[in-house]
């Protein structure tokens, strides 16, 4: 058994961790609360703007604008993976990493780039010998629409000058601050359900000035930059819910460990009592005898 001292200081060290991660969690709290506002402000959007750009499209339009092309051979696929720059979140980083590295799998590896939106999905492939084709760390804490618009300009960039022929994307959908889902979506090109497509077509259409293919090809790159954007939103939302909860279950199995640790430290304690009183006891008889 430990000393007293030992255990007095075990306990002292708990308790220091306990303050911390009671702390964290906190922090996360606000944070998600706000990113939750934001999120819930951006899916309206992001949902309208999917929508109108279903009603503006037809067959025509899908082999005439660039981003919504099928290429005829696939030879290198880009892949965008959200992960957070810190830990400390539970098992947020690792679902994602996962999850990709079963994707990629599925490919040849030198047919495949990445876009690595965090630094924690950064550091594990790059070390790994992937070919991270852009990289996007120590911007969350900043987090706003222009930076989701240049991460996406960047990607468009790359699928319109062919340095890759689609683009995947893995992040985690925000469900609610206990259940984060990892989502494996295509980023480009553009698809939509077919029966959509064709159900919209059958209607009466009204004439749009400008043309549908120009309204198409404004729209798309907002609609990409707005997706983007909602990549980020749900990401961010889902890692402070998992770090909250990592947090919560931290601190309750801190206060566990000084309950017991404060056991131990009584009976320690009860133990050099008895001790020492057996002591005294036996030289009080040795003196009388």
């Amino acid at each position: 058994m430990a000393n007293l001292k030992e255990i007095r200081s075990r306990i002292k060290s708990v308790k220091s961790i306990q303050k911390v991660t009671k702390a964290m969690k906190m922090v996360a709290a606000a944070k998600l609360r706000k990113s939750q506002e934001n999120m819930e402000q951006a899916r309206p959007y992001a949902d309208r703007l999917n929508n109108l750009i279903g009603d503006l499209l037809d067959d025509s339009s899908k082999s005439s604008i660039n981003l919504l092309s099928q290429k005829q051979e696939v030879k290198t696929t880009g892949f965008i993976i959200v992960t957070a720059d810190r830990g400390l979140a539970g098992s947020f980083n690792t679902n994602i990493i996962k999850k990709a590295e079963k994707e990629i799998n599925n490919y040849d590896q030198e047919n495949v780039k990445l876009f690595c939106i965090g630094k924690k999905g950064y550091e594990y492939f790059s070390k790994r010998g992937y070919e991270v084709e852009k990289y996007y760390i120590d911007f969350w804490n900043n987090l706003n629409f222009n930076i989701a618009s240049d991460i996406g300009k960047d990607i468009i960039d790359s699928f319109i000058k062919n340095s890759v022929d689609e683009i995947k994307v893995i992040y985690n959908l925000f469900k609610n601050v206990a259940t984060q889902e990892v989502k494996y979506e295509q980023f480009l090109p553009v698809t939509y359900n077919e029966e959509e497509v064709e159900n919209t077509t059958k209607l009466v259409k009204p004439l749009y000035e400008p043309s549908e293919k120009e309204l198409l090809e404004l729209l798309i790159p907002k609609h990409l930059n707005t997706q983007i954007w909602k990549y980020l939103l749900e990401s961010f939302a889902s890692e402070q819910g998992a770090r909250m909860i990592a947090m919560e279950n931290a601190t309750e199995n801190a206060g566990d460990m000084i309950s017991e640790l404060t056991l131990e430290f009584n009976k320690a304690r009860q133990t050099a009592i008895t001790t020492e009183m057996l002591e005294i006891v036996g030289g009080a008889e040795a003196l009388s005898n």
